[in-house]
Parts: structure tokens; sequence; C-alpha cells
């Protein structure tokens, strides 16, 4: 107990954990201010339907990109890696390879986006309306697909670097640049969903855009160059693919289940639909504010990781999962007490507020039960240990899916209630693998 205290009075830790969580808090942030805003332009748009089209067509949109999210964790990984081993080329390397991935992956999606979302549609059975105009909403979407995914290596290689001001400059601007587009395309110049959708397109190519730049202007203070007769080994790509392909299968699972909460909701009728993403706003809410803290824990566990530093490691996990714990107090306290007021601010349909009110203690519940899933994921990102955090997102899905299936007689309550069970299995199996580690002194090695 001693230690644990002398380690969270470390001024220094304090300082380092606040100068990358609250940038990356605040960039994250304007992500879900971004569907927020989603939500609250079309939500005051006559019908449900219209509502529903951007809350599945995101939906269908986040399954393809979401599920590149490795492109972002393995370059952070691995670049604090590299960063603690004070490697100029080592960080070169790792942003080229990120980028090349990233461009390749979204020729492969875009070949598969098609067939994907007629049999997504299918599955989810909705009216004509909501069919016909999720899948414009959709086709325009993909248009930004190479960018979001470039943007994806380049923030995780500049949270890798511990460069947090970079990496808040890419997701501001893209997103404030989609929030201004959204109500210029959508309100002044009445192109209702589809508007929503081009505004999306041109604030992901800005944000990569600018990426490009800042890296440029950075890699001057590191010395190295690109090795590209080194990147044409296999021997080069093998660690960094296997961390990918594990961190890949984890998020896929991870977007399979919010894909499955937008499928039940829409068998449940246009207004559960509506409701349920109303309150997924709240949970993006909710993971991006906590995600700083486990960026934070990313950089600084991987930074001294690279540097073999165990005191280094301990105090960065002990200090943001310190101040992840109180901001996901805070967070249930504010769903609970202004819960009414934020589907309120998203929408002007009466059923569909009247179903979300109901639902809305769900809410307040999560981040108390998520904080730990997000602070353990930092690590192991950090540490470039993916295959325990796929196996335990693996184990966590086969686990739930079952009890999952028995509560879809309790309608929307029986989602939620699989949903919130979910999150505390996958909390369960990272702990237990992260207990694991500590005993065998896996984390730093000699």
């Amino acid at each position: 107990m001693t230690t644990l205290l002398a380690d969270w009075r470390d001024r220094a830790t304090h300082r380092r954990v606040r100068a990358l969580a609250v940038p990356m808090i605040l960039s994250n942030l304007s992500v879900p201010l971004v569907a927020l805003v989603d939500s609250t332009v079309i939500g005051h748009l006559p019908y449900a339907h219209q509502l529903g089209a951007v809350a599945v067509g995101a939906s269908l949109y986040s399954v393809l990109a979401w599920v590149m999210g490795f492109l972002r964790m393995g370059s952070t990984g691995f670049a604090a890696q590299a960063a603690g081993r004070g490697d100029g080329a080592g960080l070169r390397r790792v942003l080229v390879q990120g980028l090349l991935m990233a461009l390749v992956l979204a020729a492969l999606l875009s070949l598969l986006a098609l067939p994907f979302s007629a049999l997504a549609l299918d599955l989810m059975q909705p009216s004509i309306d909501l069919h016909a105009l999720t899948l414009e909403f959709f086709h325009t979407r993909l248009f930004g697909l190479p960018a979001a995914l470039a943007s994806y290596a380049l923030v995780g290689w500049f949270l890798g670097i511990q460069n947090a001001r970079a990496s808040l400059m890419i997701l501001l601007t893209t997103n404030l640049v989609n929030i201004a587009l959204n109500l210029w395309f959508v309100i002044g110049l009445g192109w209702g969903v589809q508007g929503s959708a081009r505004a999306s397109v041109l604030a992901e190519w800005s944000g990569a855009l600018l990426g490009l730049g800042l890296s440029y202007r950075v890699l001057a203070a590191y010395p190295g160059q690109v090795a590209w007769a080194v990147l044409k080994r296999w021997a080069i790509w093998r660690p960094l693919l296997a961390v990918n392909r594990d961190i890949f299968l984890r998020s896929l699972a991870l977007q399979a289940v919010f894909f499955l909460v937008t499928v039940q909701g829409a068998r449940l009728g246009d207004a559960t639909v509506a409701a349920n993403a109303l309150l997924l706003n709240g949970l993006m809410v909710i993971s991006y504010a906590l995600d700083g803290f486990a960026h934070a824990v990313e950089a600084l566990c991987g930074h001294a990781i690279g540097a073999r530093n165990r005191l280094e490691l301990r105090r960065a996990l002990l200090v943001a999962g310190g101040w992840s714990l109180l901001a996901s107090v805070v967070f249930a306290l504010g769903f609970l007490l202004f819960g009414p007021l934020f589907i309120q601010m998203q929408t002007s349909i009466p059923e569909v507020r009247e179903t979300a009110y109901v639902y809305l203690p769900y809410l307040a519940a999560l981040p108390l039960i998520a904080v730990w899933s997000y602070l353990l994921d930092g690590l192991f990102i950090g540490a470039t240990r993916a295959r325990e955090m796929r196996n335990g997102m693996l184990l966590s899905l086969a686990l739930v899916l079952p009890i999952a299936w028995w509560a879809q007689a309790l309608g929307n309550h029986g989602l939620w209630l699989s949903f919130l069970l979910f999150m505390a299995v996958r909390s369960l199996t990272l702990a237990a693998y992260a207990w694991r580690l500590q005993r065998s002194g896996s984390w730093v090695k000699a």
C-alpha cells in the first residue's frame, strides 16, 4: 500500500498523464460531438426513418472502418517502443508501414462494401424508406474511407511518440470541419441525409492531409532515414502484421457486438433503433473521454517497456487508472441527473424521446462497468500484447452470446442487459490476463 501511495503522489507521472490525456480527451470528445450534431440536425427533420438511416448507415460504415482500428493501435505500440529506444529509423518505418497498410486495406474494403451492405440490411429487415436512405448515406461515406484509415495510422503514430498535440490537431480539424459542413449542407443547403454523409467525407480528407503535413515537420526532430530496402523484407513486416491481425480480430468481435445491438434494435421498430442510437451516442461520449486516459497508458507504458523501466510502467498505469475511475463516476452521475436533457437535445420526435427515457439507467451504469476494459486495453496496446487482447475479447463474446440469445424475450431491456454483461466480462478477462503476465514477470523483461 505504501508503494502504491508513493506512486500515486509522483507529480512527474501526473504531469505526463495530463499532457497526453487532456489533449486526447478534448479531441476525442469532438468525435461523439459530431455524432450528436448529426443526430440533432437529422433528428429535427420530420421523419424517424431519416434519423434511423444516419444511425444504421453510420453503423455499417463503422463496422468497416473501426475494425481497422488496429492501424492506430499497432502504430502506437511500436512507435512508443521505438521512441523509448531512441530509434529514429524505426519511427519512420512504423509510419510508412501504417500508411501503406491503410491504402491497401481501403481498396479491399471498398470492394467488399456493396455486398456487405446488402447482406446487413437484409438481416435487419428495415422499412422500405429506411432501407433506401441508409444505402444512399453509406455509399457516399465510402469515399472517405482511405482518408479515415490513413488518419488512424497517423494519430496512432503521433501518440506513440507522445505528441498528443498533433493528434489533437488532426482529430479536431476532422470533427470541427464535419460539424460545420453538417450544419451548412443539411440545414443551409437542404441536402438532408446525403448532406450529412458528404460532410463526413470532406472532413476525413481534411484531417488526413493535415496529418501528413504535420508528420513531415515532426520527423525533423528525430534523426534517421526510411530504410526502403529493409521494407522489402518479410521479417520487418511480420511483427506488425501479427499484432495487427490479433487487434483486427479483437476489433471485429467488438464491432460485431455493436452491430448486433443495431440489428436487434432495428427489428424492434424504427423508434427503438433511433432511441438506441441516441443512447449509444452517450456511450461514445464516455468511451472517447476514457480513451484519453487509455491513450496516455498506451504511450507511457509502451515507452517504459521500450526503456525497460518497471517503475515508470507501474506509475503510469496507477495514475491513469485513478483518473479514469474518477471520470467514470462523473459520467455516471451526469447521465443520471441530466439524461433526459441529453435526449431532448438530440431529437424532437416524441416517440423516440419516450423510448429513450426508459433505457437511460443502463447508460448511466455503463461508465462504471466499462472503465476497466478501456484502461487495460491501453496497457496491452502499449505492450503490443495483442494476442491476449484478442483471446479475451473472443472469450467474452463466447460467454455472453448464449445469454444474449435467451434475453431476446425481454425485448430492448434484454438487449441492454446483455450489453452491460458483455462489458463486465470483457474487463474481467483482460484483468485475468494482466494478472497472469504480472505473476510471470512478462511485462518488462530483463
